[in-house]
This record gives C-alpha cells, sequence and structure tokens, in this order.
C-alpha cells in the first residue's frame, strides 16, 4: 500500500509540476498576490485631498490651514471660496472631506470663546472618512492646546495621554496584512490544486485509466490530498521566509507549533477542495466551486471586518470556517509569542472541520466512483 501511495503521490506532483502553465499558476499568482496585497490591502489613508472654506480672516484660521498643509497626510488643499461649492466638490470625488471655518473663528478665540469648525464627509467612503476626520480632529485639539498655551490660560483636570500599543508599536498596516496573507494565500492554492485535480484528469481522460488500476478508493484520495498538502506547505514557507525577510515582520512564537496547526488547517481547507473536485466535471466547474467558497471565507474570516462587529447569526456562521481560526493562530505566533494552549485552543475547531470536510470529501468520492 506504501508502494502504491509513494508512486501516486508522485505521479500527482510530476503531473502539476512537468506542465509549465501548471508550474507558471502554483508559482506567479501566489507570489503576486503576496506583493500586492502586501501593499494595497491597507486601511490606512494617506494622500487624501481636503478641501477647506475659510470665511475668516483672523490669525487662528490661517494656523489651522498651515498646520493641515504641513500634515503628512494631506496631498492636496483644495481652497473653496464659497459654500455652494462645497456639495459639487464632493460629488464629483474630487475630495474626501470639507474643513469650513466659520465668519468670527479667530475672535471668538481671542474673545476666550470657542470658534467652530464644520467638516463635511463623503460618506460613500465611510471607513476612510471616519479615518480622516480623526486626523483632522487630532489636528484640532494639538491647536486647542497651542491656544491655551499662548493665551497664557492654566486649564483645571487637564489629562494628557500616552499611547502604547502593543505587539504593533509603529502601527505599521503590513504587520496585520503580511501574516494574514501566509492564511489566505495558501488557502487559496490548496483549494484551487485539490479542486482541479480529479476534475483535470477527467478532461484528459486519465480517470478511467486510475479507476481500473489496483488503487482503492481510499488511496486514490490519500494520494490526491498529500501532494496538495505539500505544495501548501511549500508556499507557506516561501511566504513565512518573505515576511520575516523583506517585509522585517518579527516571528515571535513557536515555529513548530505554527507548523502542527498548519497541517490541521491545510487537511481542512484540502477536504473542502476535494469536495469540490468530485463533484465537478470540468476544471472550469472546479475553479467556479473554489470561488464559490474561498470569497464568503475571506469576507467572514476577520480579516477585512472583526467578526465582533458583524450580526449575530453571521458570527455563528464565520464558526466554520477554517480561515477564521487559523488567522487568529498565524497572527498571534507572528506578533505576539502566543501561548501553545491558546494555539491549541484555536486548532481544536480546525481539528473538527477538518474531521468533516475529510469524511465528506471521501464519502463524495465513493459515490461518484460507484
Amino acid at each position: 500500500m506504501l508502494f502504491r501511495l509513494r508512486a501516486l503521490i508522485i505521479k500527482e506532483l510530476l503531473a502539476l509540476l512537468r506542465d509549465p502553465k501548471g508550474r507558471m499558476v502554483l508559482i506567479m499568482p501566489p507570489l503576486l498576490q503576496l506583493v500586492i496585497f502586501s501593499f494595497a490591502a491597507t486601511l490606512d489613508v494617506e494622500n487624501v485631498s481636503v478641501a477647506v472654506l475659510n470665511q475668516d480672516t483672523g490669525v487662528w484660521s490661517r494656523e489651522m490651514i498651515q498646520r493641515l498643509e504641513s500634515a503628512g497626510t494631506f496631498s492636496r488643499i483644495e481652497p473653496l471660496t464659497e459654500q455652494r461649492q462645497i456639495a459639487p466638490i464632493i460629488d464629483r470625488r474630487e475630495v474626501l472631506l470639507v474643513v469650513r471655518i466659520g465668519s468670527g473663528f479667530s475672535a471668538r478665540i481671542e474673545a476666550g470663546g470657542t470658534g467652530q469648525v464644520q467638516m463635511v464627509l463623503d460618506g460613500r467612503r465611510s471607513n476612510a472618512a471616519q479615518i480622516v476626520q480623526g486626523y483632522v480632529a487630532t489636528i484640532i485639539d494639538r491647536l486647542n492646546t497651542d491656544i491655551t498655551a499662548r493665551q497664557g490660560a492654566t486649564p483645571t483636570g487637564q489629562v494628557a495621554v500616552l499611547e502604547r500599543s502593543w505587539f504593533n508599536p509603529n502601527l505599521d498596516y503590513q504587520w496585520f496584512t503580511v501574516p494574514s496573507l501566509v492564511a489566505m494565500i495558501t488557502m487559496l492554492i490548496g483549494v484551487l490544486v485539490t479542486a482541479l485535480s480529479v476534475a483535470r484528469e477527467r478532461e484528459l481522460g486519465t480517470f478511467d485509466q486510475l479507476l481500473v488500476s489496483p488503487y482503492r478508493p481510499m488511496e486514490i484520495l490519500i494520494g490526491k490530498t498529500v501532494p496538495s498538502l505539500l505544495i501548501g506547505l511549500t508556499h507557506a514557507t516561501l511566504f513565512i521566509v518573505v515576511a520575516v525577510t523583506v517585509f522585517h515582520i518579527p516571528f515571535t512564537g513557536s515555529l513548530p507549533m505554527l507548523y502542527a496547526s498548519m497541517v490541521v488547517y491545510l487537511s481542512a481547507v484540502i477536504g473542502i477542495g476535494l469536495f469540490i473536485s468530485s463533484i465537478s466535471m470540468t476544471q472550469q466547474q472546479a475553479i467556479l466551486g473554489a470561488f464559490l467558497f474561498t470569497a464568503p471565507a475571506i469576507l467572514l474570516s476577520g480579516f477585512a471586518t472583526p467578526v465582533e462587529n458583524m450580526p449575530g447569526w453571521l458570527q455563528d456562521v464565520t464558526v466554520v470556517n477554517p480561515l477564521r481560526h487559523f488567522l487568529v493562530i498565524v497572527r498571534g505566533v507572528f506578533l505576539k509569542d502566543m501561548p501553545a494552549a491558546s494555539i491549541l485552543d484555536n486548532t481544536l475547531p480546525l481539528v473538527l472541520i477538518a474531521a468533516v470536510t475529510l469524511t465528506a470529501a471521501a464519502w463524495m468520492f465513493r459515490r461518484r466512483l460507484g
């Protein structure tokens, strides 16, 4: 049996690696995804255009505009002269935010009152608008502090805030993105390679030859699983090396524990790919089936939006998503030296998911063979 399995695994690997197109699919797209997503998938807001309507001629309004212009976040400060220009410039998406400084702004401040600033946001880009609103609010807070200091006032109950970010001191978004890509791209490769395995043989006409060979159905299933597992581990290793050496992401946890959980994770993913492959008659159907799984899996993983922000019923659905659990592991191992107990707690759901998916794939595989 071991000799037959070894021959089948070698045959599967050669079928993938001998085809030039197959090699390109296995090597180039994952590397491009790693590079592109590492730089493009970010929630940091930079190079933003902002408009300013200054209806005041005093010193403090000019001071505020100078601080906006000197902030590195804003690439362009568009001056407006009339209030009716606000709606068109936002409608055309030329700016994300308009800062309106009302008349008498500086006079009220000099008199010890409160100068009012209005911010008009483009709600179509709600997340970016809220972030930029926070940037402008920070500039206004610092301006308030300087106004208090220059006027010689001594406010009571003043609170000084000292910020410190654990596990990511500089709030570098690549520290969040790149470890996540280790899980996501590995999942994409594992599902796609496995989903195409049986469908490819059906199209080429070699699957019938495999059926009349001395291989048992379970041996064929194992022979289809192991190559995908090896390819997934190879890609994951490459991504980890790139993350540490190119992007300088700190790796603080246990590498053996990460690989142990990764084997379970890939087993769960490969089970889904085998199920898709078993019900697909063509490679096109297999690709569509893989996309049907991977797109919702990424959306429900907590990568783009926290799972806690989703509706309660949808949070229950994410429990069966293997990517959700492995994302917790890979980020924790990379950034915060996740303890072995926590890794095991997040690996246990992966064990259950792998048991279900591999069992379902084996059942479907036997059914289609019959």
